[in-house]
């Protein structure tokens, strides 16, 4: 059954690679700039790319209406506003389910200490990074979302030394255009 399930999957990424909003090398500068800094003018970015700010706008509005920038947000540092345990939670649930697997992604979903969540192969079934502002914050939300849930097999909380490195920038490069050349 499991087999299935992953010879089936249709992950939303794979879909929208068919109708990808065609980029140029132009849009990848443009996103990697914004990625770091969202806070930038159109002008700014216009200099760096060498476009007028009303053309950089043009492309950013585009960008957007096709999906590419999802969102426009700040980044917080966890410690600095008293979370200060991350955990990556291993979960492996009782079946192959999908009614259980949707009912598990919407409490992941509704839990505000949940930062990511990813469906994966293998032994476990779910890779779930939390952050909490201590190991009693994790034990208290561990036993409602994991615990509590007859659904989980079983799971397995790896907390984290130090940050390392955490962004969600997505690595791009002028040799991964998709535009369309004639």
């Amino acid at each position: 059954m499991a087999r299935d399930a992953i010879d089936n999957f249709r992950d939303p990424a794979q879909i929208s690679c068919v109708t990808a909003l065609p980029l140029d090398d132009i849009d990848h500068q443009l996103l990697d700039l914004v990625q770091v800094d969202a806070t930038l003018s159109l002008h700014e970015l216009g200099e760096r790319v060498a476009l007028s700010p009303s053309a950089v706008q043009r492309r950013l509005g585009r960008l957007r209406a096709g999906g590419v920038i999802t969102a426009q947000v700040a980044v917080v540092d966890p410690k600095a506003v008293g979370m200060t345990l991350t955990a990556v939670v291993l979960v492996e649930l009782t079946e192959d389910d999908a009614d259980q697997y949707a009912a598990f992604c919407a409490r992941m979903l509704a839990e505000p200490a949940v930062q990511q969540c990813y469906s994966v192969v293998g032994q476990w079934d779910y890779v779930v990074v939390m952050v909490t502002a201590d190991l009693a914050d994790y034990r208290k939300i561990s036993n409602e979302l994991f615990v509590g849930d007859k659904s989980v097999q079983r799971y397995e909380t790896l907390p984290t030394y130090e940050r390392v490195k955490a962004q969600l920038a997505v690595p791009l490069s002028a040799s991964t255009s998709t535009e369309i050349k004639p």
